[in-house]
């Protein structure tokens, strides 16, 4: 069975997701998997794909590229009927998917959408994107969730497939605590309001300074009061900026834990980034991060409250920074269990 994988965009989580997924369907016997990435795409750097489309860098090239919808699209059938896919799967919805959606149509291809998010998150950029979203969903065959939160909001006429989030394999990281320095705490992400960096400032603020801790804040998002106070606090450090592909494995190296402190959450790559690498995660009682860490020794869960996400930390800090942890699953076995999964739908298309 001849499946193709495609996700265009040129940063983040989507094309890694596409990767692992490519990457576990061809250790299953008798499958083939062709992978579409989008020609700018940053992780093209390791894992150049089979099929690079080309996609619009910034607003200017969106806009040329959707003024030129009608060559893309007679592009993409031309494609499809060389490659000759039996389904199609979209890693994570993008702005010019529905043009795929409709070349697989036209050429009488099935697929399947995985979705992230079942509603848009406060401090989105692009609202209007998951609206798009939705459209593709449904003309998809089957929607692949990556928790059963997720699941449960989508109606109850479409096909799901729940794939509980397998960790992304991180290269060999220093063991926790090897640097001989105060504990190190990373918050990693986009600084977007519905991540809680508010609630961050306030716990911090509660719990007043630890000279035993160093919190790094590392992502991209608007200026803010927040990111301001969270600057002023001593042992805090705010980079406010866009972190590439292939730095996200440093910073999980320095870090000795992971914070989570989110209002909402569908799922966290980086939690299970975190957990693969060895890191402890503090997360807080919100959407899928209770259903995806809730039962993992190396999580801890407390209630989104300034208050509460203070004493889980100091707890941390205190009681269990370097108590050892038991050893992690494999986590291209964990991709491998998940394709599992869906491998045994796949017959029933």
């Amino acid at each position: 069975m001849k499946i193709l994988i495609w996700q265009w965009g040129r940063f983040g989580g989507g094309p890694r997701v596409a990767v692992e997924l490519a990457t576990a369907l061809r250790a299953q016997p008798g499958y083939e998997v062709v992978l579409s990435l989008a020609r700018g795409a940053e992780i093209r750097a390791t894992t150049p794909g089979d099929w690079p489309v080309k996609t619009y860098a910034g607003r200017v090239g969106f806009i040329w590229r959707v003024a030129t919808l009608g060559p893309m699209l007679l592009g993409l059938i031309w494609r499809l009927r060389q490659i000759r896919p039996d389904f199609a799967i979209c890693a994570m919805p993008g702005l010019l998917d529905l043009v795929m959606a409709a070349a697989l149509r036209l050429c009488g291809i099935r697929f399947a959408v995985v979705m992230h998010d079942a509603s848009p998150h406060p401090g989105d950029r692009f609202p209007l994107q998951f609206w798009l979203h939705i459209l593709l969903t449904r003309q998809a065959e089957m929607v692949i969730v990556l928790s059963r939160h997720v699941g449960h909001q989508l109606p109850a006429r479409q096909r799901i497939i729940n794939l509980i989030h397998p960790p992304f394999a991180p290269r060999p990281l220093p063991p926790p605590g090897a640097h001989g320095g105060p504990y190190r705490v990373l918050f990693v992400g986009r600084l977007l309001s519905y991540k809680g960096l508010d609630l961050l400032a306030d716990a911090l603020e509660w719990q007043g300074p630890r000279p035993d801790m160093e919190l790094r804040v590392v992502g991209y998002g608007a200026p803010s009061s927040v990111l301001d106070r969270l600057a002023a606090l001593p042992g805090v450090t705010v980079e406010n900026r866009w972190v590439p592909e292939a730095e996200f494995d440093d910073l999980l190296g320095w870090a000795d834990a992971v914070i989570l402190p989110y209002l909402e959450a569908s799922q966290s790559g980086v939690a299970a980034a975190a957990l693969s690498s060895g890191r402890r995660v503090l997360g807080t009682l919100v959407g899928g991060l209770t259903e995806q860490l809730a039962h993992d020794p190396a999580a801890e869960l407390c209630a989104p409250t300034p208050v509460a996400l203070a004493n889980a930390l100091r707890d941390l800090l205190d009681h269990r920074r370097f108590v050892p942890l038991p050893p992690r699953p494999d986590p291209q076995a964990a991709w491998r269990m998940a394709i599992a999964r869906l491998v045994e739908a796949l017959p029933r298309l």
